[in-house]
């Protein structure tokens, strides 16, 4: 009983069945791997990058730190897009601190964007993986008492491989599903938190600037 006998002695929908949870599990890996690397001490880094700009005496000097520690570049965004101006056109218009939520606004959620990036395809893959492998296992059954019912061979023994190895389906799917939602269920404690900080920096970042005169149009990045 092997899952190379399976897949060869299974019909196209089984092996349609096997093909999409293989499919499932390299993508839902290929996320996992990628978000690990991501937030691999991102938490770190911006406690450092916030700290940093805190510090510095000026905030050309604090922006050179940010840049310098914020490796995953989750704080410099916000630092960047809150120095932007761009005189003439409607996004200057208004009060300065208008302009600097929506400057600001706009950072937060393309930063978030990439924290929150594979957490609906892990949750996909976690709630769909079990019942894909239990079609597989429904429709391996299926598919082996038939074949043995056709040949006229049916005894325990005839019986019990075959569905043996179909539900080993079952198995592949649950091995699919379960890393994907704990990667899930982790991921989404550390970017909620992540979240939480990023938008209280935010904040005290446009109570800071304003009510400071906007950079010139040569100072702009």
């Amino acid at each position: 009983m092997n899952l190379q006998h399976l897949f060869t002695q299974s019909d196209v929908i089984g092996k349609a069945v096997a093909l999409v949870l293989l499919l499932m599990s390299i993508f839902s890996w290929v996320v996992i791997l990628y978000k690990l690397l991501m937030l691999r001490g991102a938490a770190r880094q911006i406690e450092r990058s916030v700290a940093g700009f805190w510090q510095a005496p000026s905030l050309d000097e604090a922006t050179r730190r940010v840049a310098a520690l914020d490796r995953s570049a989750l704080v410099y965004p916000l630092v960047q897009a809150a120095q932007t101006t761009a005189p003439g056109t409607l996004a200057s218009a208004g009060e300065r601190g208008q302009q600097l939520t929506r400057l600001l606004r706009e950072a937060l959620h393309g930063v978030l964007r990439r924290l929150y990036f594979g957490q609906v395809l892990l949750a996909t893959v976690g709630a769909t993986a079990p019942f894909v492998g239990l079609l597989g296992t429904v429709w391996g059954i299926y598919h082996a008492l038939t074949g043995i019912a056709t040949a006229g061979q049916l005894s325990i023994d005839k019986v019990a491989g075959p569905v043996g190895e179909a539900l080993i389906m079952t198995a592949a799917g649950l091995a699919v599903a379960i890393p994907a939602v704990l990667a899930y269920n982790w991921y989404g404690r550390v970017v909620s938190r992540i979240e939480v900080d990023l938008e209280g920096f935010a904040r005290d970042l446009r109570e800071l600037l304003a009510t400071t005169p906007p950079p010139p149009p040569s100072a702009s990045r």
